[in-house]
C-alpha cells in the first residue's frame, strides 16, 4: 500500500513539475513518463540474488527500486536539468545517485539513476518510501528496451558476439544524442538571430 502511494505522490510531483514549466513558457524537458510497481515474484528473485532472506525488513532496507520511475527526455542536457529540479525540491530526498551516462557500464548501458525518498502521509504519520529514477533520452532508452529483450531472451547469458554488437550500437546512441544536440544548439543560434534582425532599431 505504502508503495503505491509512493509512487502516485511522486508520479504527481512530477506532473507538477512540467506543468509548472508549461505555465512560465519554459521549455518541458520531458518527452514521456512510466511508472511501474515491482511485482512480488521480482522482489523475491532480486532478494535471492543479493543472498537475502525474504523478509519485509530486507525488502524494506536493501530493495530501494520497488517503485520504478523512468523519465525520457530529447537531450542529454534535458537529463541534467531534470536532475537539478529534483535536487532543489524541498519535499524529496535524493538519497543516491549513479551516472552511468558520464560512466556508462561495459554493456554500454547509459542512464541517470536517482534514488530518492518520497513523503508519504498516512491517517497516523508520515513515512519516507525509496524510490529509483531513471532519466534517459528517447535513444538511450531505445537501446536499453532492445537490450532488456535479447538480455531475457538468452536468460542473462548474451553471447560474446552480441554483446559486441550490444555496444556498438551504444556507441551509436551516443554520437546520435551528440549530433541531435548540435542540430537543436545550431537551430536555437539561427532563431536568435533571426529575432535580432526582427527587432525594431
Amino acid at each position: 500500500m505504502t508503495y503505491k502511494f509512493g509512487m502516485d505522490v511522486l508520479k504527481t510531483k512530477i506532473n507538477i513539475m512540467v506543468e509548472e514549466a508549461r505555465i512560465k513558457g519554459k521549455n518541458n524537458p520531458i518527452e514521456h513518463i512510466k511508472t511501474r510497481l515491482k511485482s512480488v515474484d521480482s522482489i523475491k528473485e532480486k532478494l535471492k540474488r543479493k543472498n537475502l532472506e525474504p523478509t519485509i525488513d530486507n525488502i524494506k532496507e536493501k530493495i530501494l527500486d520497488v517503485i520504478g520511475v523512468r523519465v525520457v527526455c530529447a537531450f542529454i542536457s534535458d537529463i541534467y536539468e531534470i536532475y537539478q529540479l529534483f535536487l532543489n525540491r524541498s519535499d524529496l530526498k535524493v538519497v543516491e545517485v549513479k551516472d552511468y551516462i558520464k560512466h556508462p557500464k561495459p554493456t554500454g548501458y547509459q542512464s541517470l539513476h536517482l534514488i530518492v525518498k518520497v513523503p508519504v502521509q498516512l491517517a497516523n504519520q508520515e513515512i519516507y518510501v525509496p524510490a529509483e529514477i531513471q532519466l534517459r533520452t528517447l535513444a538511450m532508452d531505445f537501446w536499453a528496451s532492445l537490450e532488456h529483450k535479447i538480455f531475457y531472451k538468452y536468460n542473462r547469458d548474451i553471447p560474446d558476439y552480441l554483446k559486441h554488437e550490444l555496444k556498438q550500437a551504444a556507441d551509436t546512441v551516443t554520437l546520435l544524442d551528440e549530433k541531435m544536440k548540435s542540430i537543436r544548439d545550431e537551430v536555437i543560434a539561427i532563431d536568435s538571430v533571426r529575432d535580432s534582425l526582427l527587432l525594431p532599431s
